[in-house]
Parts: structure tokens; C-alpha cells; sequence
């Protein structure tokens, strides 16, 4: 606990102190810390503080960034209007949660429930939610998260691929069956991959969302090193203050290793990984959460950094 009881970046350096003495006094006393923030905090200034403030760098990793959700009440939070240019902080605290904990589903009814699921998932497609009662997790599922680890980001993007497929099959299903009955539903059972949260429908918004939202982009190819780098770095420069997280898998003309990086804001974190299998279909898979995507611009640009398929021509002789 901080004196004020809320973590943004004004007490930033008291944060910082607390944690120094912490590793100084009793090191070997504990395994993680977890830092509990007031209902109103933007997690982003605590995420920065681990990777700028030299003095914690080498000593304690970032794990992850656990988000409470009350399901009672979590929609009238979420449906508060905030003054233009100012971004509404359950959504925020969404939209970098690797975990979410979908808590006291015993006071609402199911239909309820996957609704808000969905509308979560909009936002933050990446972060994997939990139901619970009276906030009951594992351990497992809030510790050793590993976020921001490089590394993880395979089995993320992998894990997220497959909720999806699952997702498009349960949609196929639904439209199926309604078609059946002959009666159609407006409601989300939409699983696109252009995900927001704006309180209106967006089906014909498609150049501009004004909110929070999810964007992923997959297809298989070689990316060009030079054009991806340079897109990657002006996307990140020009949406810093927008981007709120990232991670991808990206297939690189000539090179046998897989390229793995994640993201928060102006903060990038890339490395080779492993090598392609010779019998593997290498396939690009990005995720970015933020504010004011223009996602068609984003995905236009990615898509003008692949490598044109090379053309067999066929020669005759005679």
C-alpha cells in the first residue's frame, strides 16, 4: 500500500523505493509481489516503471497484469461517458489485462454473462478470462503469467488462434440454427477480427473506431526485413501514446527463425525464435490493443510489407 493509496505516476518514485527495499530487507522471503491498485488506476505508468526504472530492470520482471471484473456492475462502468479525449478507465484496465477475473457470477444470469464475456473480449481479445465466486482463482492463473515475456508470446498468439477458430465454428453453428428457425439475431454473435468497444454498432465503421478495441491480422507469407521494420517503427512512433499492448509471430524473407515480439506503447521487445519446421506453413500472426486504431491503414501497410509469391513461368522449346 502507498500512502495515497492509488499507483499512477505521481508516486511513481514511491513505488520504486518500496520495491528497492523490499529486495534489500527481505529477498528471500517471498516468490512475487502483487501490487493492488484503487478502482481508478491506469495500469499503464506501473507497467513503464519495470522496464525504465534502471534500478529494478535486473532485479524483479514484470508478470502480468490481473484484472478484476464485477460482473453486478461491470456494464454501467463500462457505458460511462467520459469527456472527448479522455478514455474511460474500466475499459483501460481491460484492455492491458493478460488475465481477467469475470467475478461474482452467482448474482447474474447466464445470458448476462456471455454477453459481457463478449463485450470483454472485444476489447482485449488476448487476455484469457476466468469465472469466479467471491474472487476464488487458482493461483496458477494469476501468478507465473509471464506477459510480457518474449518468449511466451508463441503459445499466446497460438492459444488465441484457436479460441478464435473455435469461436467462428460456434458462430457458424448459431447462424446455422437460425437460419433453421428462420429467425436472426442482431446480437454479437459476430466473431470478427476487427474487435471494439464504442457502446454502437460498428458494422459499417470500418475505416476509424473511436475507442478501445482489439485488431488481429493473420495470413501466411514473407515479410520484406526492411519494410516491416520500418512500419513496425513508425507505427509504434506516430501511436505510441495509443497502443496500448501488441505482441506477434512474424515469417521473414530468409531467415529460418521465427521473429517474436511484444509491446507496451512506445516500449518494444523483439528476438529471433525458433526455426521454422521444414513441413510448417509459416504464417504472420500480430495482435494490437489500443485506442483510435485505424485498422484498415494498419492492415493496408502490413500488407504492402510481404514478398510478392514467387511466379513459376513455364518455357518451351521447339
Amino acid at each position: 500500500m502507498l500512502n495515497n493509496g492509488c499507483l499512477c505516476c505521481t508516486v511513481r518514485g514511491d513505488l520504486v523505493r518500496m520495491i528497492e527495499e523490499l529486495l534489500k530487507t527481505k529477498r528471500d522471503k517471498f516468490d512475487h509481489i502483487l501490487i493492488e491498485t484503487t478502482g481508478l488506476a491506469n495500469p499503464s505508468p506501473i507497467i513503464q516503471t519495470f522496464y525504465m526504472e534502471e534500478s529494478l530492470v535486473d532485479h524483479v520482471k514484470l508478470d502480468g497484469v490481473v484484472t478484476l471484473v464485477d460482473a453486478k456492475h461491470a456494464s454501467q462502468h463500462l457505458n460511462e461517458v467520459k469527456p472527448d479525449g479522455v478514455v474511460n478507465e474500466a475499459i483501460e484496465q481491460i484492455a492491458y489485462a493478460d488475465r481477467i477475473l469475470l467475478n461474482k457470477i452467482d448474482l447474474v444470469g447466464e445470458p448476462e454473462l456471455d454477453a459481457l464475456s463478449y463485450r470483454l473480449k472485444r476489447i482485449n481479445e488476448m487476455a484469457r478470462i476466468k469465472r469466479t465466486k467471491f474472487g476464488v482463482v487458482d493461483m496458477e492463473f494469476v501468478l507465473g503469467v509471464g506477459g510480457f515475456d518474449v518468449e511466451r508470446v508463441v503459445s499466446d498468439i497460438t492459444q488465441l488462434a484457436a479460441a478464435e477458430s473455435s469461436a467462428k465454428e460456434h458462430s457458424h453453428d448459431h447462424d446455422e440454427h437460425s437460419h433453421e428457425d428462420d429467425h436472426h439475431h442482431e446480437h454479437d454473435h459476430e466473431h470478427s477480427h476487427d474487435k471494439g468497444e464504442t457502446g454502437h454498432d460498428h458494422k459499417h465503421d470500418h475505416v476509424h473506431d473511436p475507442c478501445v478495441s482489439s485488431l488481429s491480422i493473420e495470413c501466411d507469407g514473407n515479410l520484406d526485413l526492411e519494410k516491416v521494420d520500418d512500419w513496425l517503427g513508425n507505427l509504434v512512433e506516430e501511436n505510441a501514446d495509443d497502443l496500448y499492448r501488441m505482441k506477434g509471430v512474424l515469417s521473414i524473407e530468409g531467415v529460418e527463425t521465427q521473429f517474436i515480439f511484444q509491446g507496451v506503447h512506445a516500449l518494444f521487445d523483439g528476438m529471433n525464435g525458433r526455426p521454422w519446421r521444414k513441413d510448417e506453413k509459416r504464417i504472420n500472426k500480430i495482435v494490437f490493443i489500443g485506442k483510435d486504431l485505424d485498422k484498415e491503414a494498419i492492415k493496408k501497410r502490413f500488407f504492402e510489407c510481404l514478398v510478392p509469391a514467387k511466379q513459376t513461368v513455364p518455357t518451351a522449346r521447339g
